[in-house]
């Protein structure tokens, strides 16, 4: 599902934390949780200043 792996991305994206996200995505594990994650490298880079 595109769109739910589209909208955690987003809102790691956001600055939530992954208990943040899982709360609203409703996923049970992190590890389920980082399989619909998808963080672009230059977002990544971004954040390190």
């Amino acid at each position: 599902m595109i769109v739910r792996h589209e909208a955690v991305s987003r809102l790691f994206e956001r600055g939530l934390n992954p208990m943040q996200v899982a709360a609203i995505s409703g996923h049970k594990t992190l590890q389920m949780l980082k399989r619909y994650t998808h963080l672009r490298a230059e977002d990544l880079v971004a954040l390190l200043g």
